[in-house]
This record gives C-alpha cells, sequence and structure tokens, in this order.
C-alpha cells in the first residue's frame, strides 16, 4: 500500500496481481493465520464435497432403474449437500470480511492484530450475507433468461444458423457470468467498507467497473483457470486414480489442497486491489481517517452506518 490512491487508477491487470502479491508478502504473518484459520477449512470442505459427490455420481451411472434414483445413499447425500453448502458459504464470506478488513486496515495504517480481525469478521458477516442473497436472487433471474435464449436460438431458429446463434448465446452468457462474478466480489468489499450492502452494494460495484470492465472480466477469468485446473486434477487423479499407488494419489491431494489455498487467498486479495483501483479510476478518494473510523466501529457494538460515516471526496487528477 505504498502507492499513492490517485495513483492506483493508472493499474492494469498486472499492476494489480502484483500489487496483490506485495501486500500478502509484506503481512505474511496475519494473512497466514487468516488463510490457517479460515480458508484452510474451506479447502478441505471444498475438496471433500467433490470427492464424494465424484464417487456418489460414479456410482449412480452404473443404475438403470428411476427408482434406484431415490436409493438410500441420494437420500443421505442430500442433507450433506445443504450442510455442505451452508458451512462452504459461512467460510467464505467470514474469509472475504477477515481478507477486506485486514487490507482496509493495513491501507489506513492502523495496527492491527489477528485477534481483532477475528473478533470483527463475525460482526460484518451479516451484511456479507444481505449482498450474497441478493446475488443469488439476480443470478436466478439471469440463468433463466439465459437458458430461454438458448432454447429459442436452438428450437426457434432453423439449423444450422440456430446452432451458431446457440453458441454465440453460450459465450455472451459466459461473459456476462463472470462480470456478474466480479460485481458481487466488489459488492462484497463494499458491503464491508462502505455502509451499503444487498442491492445497493451491488448497484455500487456496477458502478465502480464502469471504465475498467474488460479489466475486471480479465481479473475473474484468469483466476478461474488455476481454480478449474485444480479441480480437474483433483477428479481425475486423486478421486478416479485408482491406478495410482496410495502415496501418489496422497500427495497430488496434498498439493491442490496447497494451490487452491492459494487461489482462494489470491482471490480475495485481489478484489479488494480491484475496488481500490476502481475507487481510484472515479476519483472518489477514501478519507483514511473516517475509513478508519469505520473500521474501528466494528470493535464495538455493530451498528448499521449512514451515509456520512465514510466520506467519499471528490478530488482532480
Amino acid at each position: 500500500m505504498d502507492r499513492e490512491q490517485e495513483q492506483m487508477q493508472f493499474l492494469r491487470l498486472f499492476g494489480i496481481f502484483k500489487g496483490s502479491y506485495k501486500i500478502i508478502i509484506s503481512w505474511r504473518k496475519i494473512f497466514t493465520q487468516i488463510t490457517l484459520t479460515l480458508i484452510l477449512p474451506l479447502t478441505f470442505i471444498f475438496l471433500a464435497h467433490l470427492g464424494i459427490s465424484n464417487s456418489l455420481f460414479q456410482e449412480t451411472k452404473r443404475y438403470h432403474d428411476l427408482s434406484d434414483t431415490f436409493s438410500p445413499k441420494w437420500i443421505t447425500f442430500l442433507p450433506f449437500e445443504i450442510a455442505y453448502i451452508t458451512i462452504f458459504l459461512i467460510l467464505y464470506l467470514l474469509s472475504t470480511a477477515a481478507v477486506v478488513y485486514t487490507i482496509a486496515s493495513v491501507y489506513t495504517g492502523r495496527e492491527l492484530t489477528f485477534k481483532e480481525v477475528m473478533s470483527v469478521v463475525p460482526k460484518v458477516w451479516k451484511k456479507l450475507m444481505i449482498t450474497f442473497l441478493c446475488m443469488i436472487a439476480i443470478s436466478f433471474v439471469y440463468i433463466f433468461l439465459g437458458a430461454l435464449a438458448m432454447f429459442i436460438s436452438l428450437f426457434s431458429v432453423p439449423y444450422p444458423l440456430g446452432v451458431i446463434l446457440a453458441f454465440a448465446v453460450l459465450i455472451i452468457y459466459m461473459i456476462g457470468l463472470m462480470y456478474m462474478t466480479v460485481c458481487w466480489q466488489l459488492a462484497s468489499v463494499v458491503s464491508v467498507l462502505e455502509s451499503l450492502c444487498g442491492f445497493k452494494a451491488m448497484a455500487k460495484s456496477k458502478d465502480l467497473i464502469k471504465g475498467n470492465r474488460i479489466v475486471a472480466i480479465s481479473v475473474s477469468f484468469l483466476l478461474s483457470l488455476p481454480f478449474f485446473f485444480i479441480k480437474l486434477l483433483f477428479e481425475l487423479l486423486v478421486v478416479h486414480g485408482s491406478s495410482l499407488q496410495v502415496w501418489k494419489r496422497v500427495s497430488l491431494g496434498v498439493l491442490c489442497s496447497i494451490l487452491l489455498l492459494y487461489v482462494f487467498l489470491f482471490d480475495l486479495v485481489i478484489h479488494t486491489v480491484l475496488y481500490l483501483v476502481c475507487k481510484s479510476y472515479h476519483h472518489e478518494n477514501i478519507d483514511k481517517e473516517d475509513l478508519s473510523n469505520h473500521l474501528e466501529s466494528y470493535l464495538g457494538e455493530y451498528e448499521p452506518l449512514s451515509g456520512e460515516d465514510v466520506k467519499l471526496e471528490q478530488y482532480q487528477v
């Protein structure tokens, strides 16, 4: 955070990744503590769910009777899936709160301890959950519209034009999905650092991305690549790698866990840095003293802050 805020607007893709790496290295102790406390369990739960789900689906491929769909294994799997989603979501939102709060404290020059971070994150979790639920509502609408567009393309347009159109719709849909992911990530940062949450935080993040859409979508795309690569590696060589020796499968499982730890951590840090870059791009100067007061308010009895509590001043470059 040795770069002046007005200069952050000039950061592009490489600069954002480089700046995020420097933050993690400079504050490696507290980020290591956050990783071991929150992101490590998040990683284990994700990989364990991946292994159990793949094993179950592989076994159900042998089923030929519709009644087997309602076997005891599937009935047992349903509460397991609900428990997984709940625990994963809680840990992810808590990790988001911890990382964003830490970077904001570093930015304002506040003294910070791991104990303080852990005392704050549960109080921020409520706002993050509201924002997440709003994102889910928007996603349902987006998925419905995307499916409708694909259906119309395939069944209402003559072949082969319909297939070409459906492929184009799919590409646009995937780009839009990455854009929505970035909006949600930035909205999560907004929910921690500003007085907004829910749909208002989503609208704020959408405004912040204006002028940096290509960079924001590129960030989302590049971060998704190692995630899907690790997922594929774990599925092929660990879950279904019965031909490999046990020690090789265990070693690959440990490797996937370590790589996924870094991906989760970098994802949260990079999106927080992207938030600061977007603020700088729109010439919205974050008053460090007011931001520091906002962060300190989480240490007491939490109360929603009014718009005047975190001042965003305009400055000219």
